[in-house]
């Protein structure tokens, strides 16, 4: 009898140390929690009636890029992750802290109905299931992640491309809830994080990140939205290699034409047509990946400067030519003055001769009144142009063709330089101050 009293207290002590508890199936626990028999209904928000649901939004970036100047948009890959609690999901049964559910529960809890506001394509991943998490902490918070591909719109200031710093938007918005059913703000801490790895071909992705609200007012309500603004700097390297360089090669080789001959007019009006023709193409490539825009960018001003000093070179020659033929045109300007002079004094010595046949030769007079006779009326003609003085106007004219020649090696390279210089300063120093000062 001692021996089973003693068995017996044993037993209620063991009891009272580890008391007896039917632990629940998973099953049975998830039905009990939001199945069917549960009353939770997914169609209803967390405190119906009550203050709006605060939903906390963070992002992480895993990839971006494809951002395009002619659709004006840029595409990225985002871990979006949305945190709030529902009062009904709160449970005591299981001792972990959190659950890791399947993302095939999404469709039996409250979500809120969050979309992008300036999206223009968007999709899920499903490879090799569907890149989503579901979460539930025992206080009853829900984590909900997800993996989206995004094209987003971002109007772009083009005015100081390629040495342009764009900023795009992404902003988070509600769609059916307004701001008395539904809240969205960000994470206190780290809201935006970007993967270490990421690298754009053309842009810099700034460390700075504005984060902001945009409520949006619509006829329907007033509706939660939050954003953020990403700083995206250009870099030129390729314009650099792919643009300006070759347009200043070009412009430096219509310059060769200044130390041509000037006879040599094959091969100066080639060159001059060359480099035309390679700049007109040259400026019609740096617009082909551009949309129309009104305004003019700061490659315009460069490939348009390059083409007028071309162009300019071209009409150098022209203007070249046309002096040093010059003599040409006043010797025979002269012959032409000489025959006609020749001509007015062989009229008026016919003239006097007819007078006088008929004994009229007094009735000549000169403009002074005074009677002459008609012999005197001829004059002579002037002195014909020797072929000394053909040889000093060749040189004379061609001296003045040689001079622009000379100026122009001179004046076309400084005028360049100057060009250059307010060009780089203008666009690499002031415009880029501005703008830093502006973000």
């Amino acid at each position: 009898s001692h021996l089973l009293l003693c068995f017996v207290l044993m037993t209620d002590l063991l009891e009272i140390k580890h008391p007896s508890r039917q632990e629940l199936s998973p099953s049975d626990f998830l039905d009990k929690l939001m199945g069917k028999t549960s009353g939770y209904d997914a169609r209803i928000r967390p405190n119906f009636k009550g203050p709006p649901v605060n939903v906390t939004c963070n992002i992480f970036i895993n990839s971006f890029g494809s951002i395009t100047e002619t659709t004006m948009d840029y595409r990225l890959n985002v871990f979006l992750r949305q945190k709030w609690n529902d009062p009904r999901l709160a449970y005591s049964e299981y001792p972990d802290d959190s659950l890791d559910l399947d993302p095939s529960m999404l469709d039996s809890i409250w979500k809120p109905d969050l979309f992008f506001a300036n999206e223009k394509g968007a999709n899920f991943h499903e490879v090799t299931t569907d890149n989503k998490l579901l979460r539930i902490f025992q206080d009853g918070s829900v984590l909900y992640s997800i993996r989206l591909t995004l094209t987003l719109s971002c109007p772009m200031d083009l005015k100081n491309f390629p040495m342009d710093i764009q900023t795009c938007t992404m902003q988070l918005e509600s769609f059916g809830y307004t701001m008395n059913d539904l809240i969205f703000e960000w994470l206190s801490e780290n809201p935006v994080q970007v993967a270490d790895d990421l690298t754009l071909p053309q842009f810099v992705l700034k460390e700075e990140k504005d984060l902001g609200y945009c409520t949006k007012h619509y006829n329907t309500g007033q509706f939660t939205c939050i954003e953020v603004k990403f700083h995206l700097e250009r870099q030129m390297g390729y314009y650099l290699i792919q643009m300006y360089i070759p347009s200043l090669l070009i412009v430096i080789l219509s310059w060769v034409s200044f130390w041509i001959n000037m006879d040599a007019a094959p091969a100066r009006v080639g060159l001059g047509i060359t480099t035309v023709l390679t700049m007109t193409t040259q400026s019609s490539g740096s617009r082909a990946s551009l949309p129309k825009v009104s305004y003019v960018k700061a490659i315009d001003i460069w490939m348009a400067v390059c083409l007028l000093f071309v162009f300019a070179a071209l009409l150098e020659y022209a203007a070249v030519n046309f002096v040093s033929r010059q003599h040409k045109e006043f010797i025979r300007l002269r012959k032409k003055q000489r025959q006609q002079r020749i001509e007015e004094e062989l009229v008026r010595e016919s003239r006097g001769f007819y007078f006088r046949g008929y004994g009229l030769g007094h009735c000549l007079q000169t403009k002074d009144g005074t009677a002459v006779e008609g012999a005197s009326v001829f004059t002579p003609p002037p002195p014909p142009i020797t072929m000394f003085d053909g040889e000093v106007l060749h040189k004379r004219f061609v001296d003045r063709a040689k001079r622009i020649d000379t100026i122009s090696r001179a004046v076309f390279p400084l005028s360049f330089l100057i060009f250059n210089i307010f060009y780089w300063v203008t666009y690499k120093v002031l415009r880029h101050e501005d703008i830093h000062a502006n973000l």
